[in-house]
């Protein structure tokens, strides 16, 4: 694939997996495919539910400003807060340099950054760790310490997590989401899911005390190794935040698309 398919594939990846998503946190959603936008919003506590990406191909400076103007008003017209999710190699090259003041004057302003990955590596070999043991979340009580474990890692209040998975049937059923247990303790999760052909990795965490020692990857290849074993795919797909991105090519992704994430100005 080139850079650029590449690039169409995170964010299409990213369109599908959070359609399937937001509609089983909420089965009357904000899904829609505009002209250039796809909005996921389950407008709920959890914020990385309620999303909004662009999705144009080259895309001018004109266009792209009219667009994040668009977003912007999508978004304000929310209870909840969320981010747009901009992969940023699909604009044009005036676009691209001008997006931050274009996203200013919409009235956004940056969060943080996310890289785009893929590789053909599945099968992975079955993992292990000296220091977990794995499980399977197919339990409330399961599903509540994989939120509660995203929340703390990624510093929402633990009610923020809940708010998007408990209740989940997709999660428990469709979702090969795994818990790495220390001592009978979950210490780090992650999922992965089925996506057009790819096995899309989703919301992995670490607790804050246990981080730095490979429980991330080890958990990741988890979810991955079962996912595969059920599927027989071959290509798996994820967006890292920096904080994940030196885990993941140890595995075998290869970083192809960087992100931006922003957020309604204050």
């Amino acid at each position: 694939m080139t850079d650029r398919t590449e690039s169409i594939e995170s964010m299409r990846q990213l369109a599908v997996v959070w359609r399937a998503m937001v509609l089983d946190r909420d089965e009357h959603a904000d899904v829609r495919d505009l002209p250039g936008i796809a909005v996921r919003w389950a407008d709920c506590r959890f914020a990385f539910w309620n999303c909004i990406t662009l999705t144009e191909v080259d895309a001018d400076a004109a266009l792209v400003e009219q667009r994040l103007s668009q977003a912007a008003d999508i978004m304000r017209a929310k209870k909840q807060p969320g981010f747009l999710w901009l992969f940023e190699d699909l604009l044009g090259d005036e676009a691209r340099a001008q997006v931050r003041t274009a996203a200013e004057k919409a009235g956004l302003e940056y969060a943080f950054p996310g890289t785009g990955m893929a590789g053909d590596l599945l099968p992975v070999p079955e993992p292990s760790h000296p220091d977990l043991t794995f499980a399977r979340v197919t339990t409330d009580e399961q599903l509540r310490a994989y939120a509660d474990l995203n929340s703390r890692a990624y510093g929402f209040p633990l009610e923020d997590g809940r708010d998007g998975l408990l209740g989940s049937t997709l999660w428990k059923e469709r979702v090969h989401a795994y818990l790495g247990m220390r001592d009978g303790v979950p210490v780090t999760c992650a999922g992965t899911v089925e996506a057009e052909g790819r096995l899309f990795v989703v919301l992995v965490a670490t607790a804050p005390e246990w981080e730095r020692r490979g429980y991330g990857e080890a958990v990741t290849r988890k979810a991955l190794y079962e996912g595969a074993r059920t599927t027989g795919l071959t290509r798996a797909t994820l967006h890292a935040t920096a904080a994940g991105a030196p885990v993941y090519p140890r595995i075998g992704f290869r970083p192809n698309s960087p992100m931006h994430f922003y957020g309604l100005k204050d």
